[in-house]
This record gives C-alpha cells, sequence and structure tokens, in this order.
C-alpha cells in the first residue's frame, strides 16, 4: 500500500517559546495528524516558500495554520497562498484550514472575510455541530458540540457558493464550514494547548494587541478543558479521506 504523504502550509512564525517547547508550530500540527507510516513536509509560505506546481499531485492532502497576518490582506505571499489553493481546490487534494487557514481557505473560494464585529475572541468555547455534520461524525461517536480553543479577530463573513456551515457558536456565525468532501475549515485551534493559548495570551499584551483587562477576562475563558482527543479524530479521519 502506498504511503500517504501530506503537507503543512506555515502562515506563521514560530515564536521561540513555541520552537524551544514544541519544536514549532508545524510540529504541534504533525503530532496531532500524523499517523505511521505517512511523510509530512513543511513549507513556510509566510516567508515565499511554495511547493512546485510539479510536486501538487504527490500530496494527499494540505493543512493551513494559522497566522497573526491578516487573511483579508493583499501581501505577496496571501496572494500566492489564494493562488495554491484554488489550484489545490481544482485538484480535489484534501486541504483543512485552520484559524486564519479557515479564514484564508473561505476568501480563496469566494467567501468574505472581514474583522469580526464583536471582537476578538480567547479562550474555550463551544461550537455547536449542524445536524448533517453531527450525523456525518456518528460513526465517530462525538457528541453534537464540542469545547475548542480560540485565538482571533477575524471571522468569515459571507461562505462561498456551494459551501456550508457545519458549526457556529454565540459569538461567530462561521465556527466551520466544509466544501464538497475535499475542503475543511475550522475556525479554532484543535492543535493548541492550553499553555500554547496562554502564552500567546501574553504576546498579545506585550504587543498591545489587547489589554492587561482583556488578558485577564482571555485566562478566565480559558478555564474550560477543550476536547482535544475529539477534535483530533475528526480531523484525522477527514483529512486521511475516513469521513
Amino acid at each position: 500500500m502506498e504511503k500517504m504523504r501530506f503537507a503543512v502550509l506555515m502562515c506563521a512564525e514560530d515564536s521561540e517559546y513555541v520552537k524551544q517547547v514544541y519544536g514549532g508550530y508545524s510540529g504541534v500540527f504533525v503530532k496531532m495528524l500524523a499517523e505511521e507510516g505517512e511523510t509530512w513536509d513543511v513549507y513556510k509560505v509566510a516567508r515565499g516558500e511554495f511547493p512546485e506546481d510539479d510536486d501538487l499531485v504527490l500530496y494527499d492532502g494540505f493543512v493551513i495554520t494559522g497566522s497573526c497576518s491578516d487573511a483579508h490582506g493583499n501581501d505577496k505571499w496571501v496572494r500566492d497562498l489564494l493562488d495554491l489553493l484554488n489550484k489545490l481546490h481544482s485538484m480535489n487534494k484534501k486541504l483543512l484550514g485552520i484559524c486564519f487557514g479557515h479564514q484564508i481557505l473561505g476568501r480563496a473560494l469566494g467567501g468574505k472575510v472581514t474583522r469580526s464585529p464583536t471582537g476578538w475572541d480567547i479562550g474555550v468555547r463551544t461550537v455547536t455541530f449542524s445536524p448533517s455534520w453531527a450525523f456525518s461524525l456518528s460513526s465517530l461517536d462525538l457528541p453534537p458540540g464540542l469545547s475548542i480553543i480560540k485565538c482571533h479577530r477575524d471571522e468569515i463573513r459571507e461562505l462561498p457558493e456551494k459551501a456550508e456551515v457545519i458549526a457556529w457558536s454565540e459569538k461567530t456565525g462561521i465556527e466551520m464550514f466544509k466544501c464538497g468532501d475535499h475542503v475543511m475549515g475550522i475556525q479554532g485551534h484543535p492543535e493548541y494547548s492550553k499553555d500554547i493559548l496562554l502564552h500567546l495570551i501574553d504576546r498579545l499584551i506585550r504587543g498591545n494587541f489587547i489589554t492587561d483587562g482583556d488578558g485577564i477576562q482571555a485566562r478566565e475563558r480559558a478555564a474550560l478543558d477543550p476536547d482535544k482527543e475529539a477534535w483530533k479524530r475528526m480531523c484525522v479521519n477527514f483529512l486521511k479521506g475516513r469521513l
């Protein structure tokens, strides 16, 4: 049986802490998603490092990570990523987008991404699955909603044509979407630990992205435990074509 091959499209720069403790954000994703016998490559697309067009056929799927950049921005690497995602979509490659990755996937397919009118969402929040997606997950024995780590201030405001919302929360209307059987976006961070979230809150305070008061509230909202193992099962089974 031919081994499966995947790529992580890194849209963020690693902090020194995450590099030292987790081997970088790409290492966090590979730890969550990789199974024995698979090959995983990493492309630092935020630095302009992209796979060659001739190599795209070699991959079974791609994971698009979070980022400090705006998915509604027009930096060169963002435009290049949009082009790549359209190519991969036309090839029916499995695409799993997380946070920024979820947003940029939505934009690439024709949706609209903006700042959230209700501001930052940082902490742990429960999302509710649509009945159709909950039915699809029945083979995995998952409940109709799961708690997930959140850290974003942008969101998809309009879905691409032919895409469907498969999860929402009281804060965000499009927590997850899918398009066909090969594209899925998740606004939250199934790969994060609470340790990474608390580190990120401190970075946001130091960078004056949020106030000390916002940080206190975010830490309070981080008290709930995310359903990490359930999210892992969902993401792995989607990416490997078992959903």
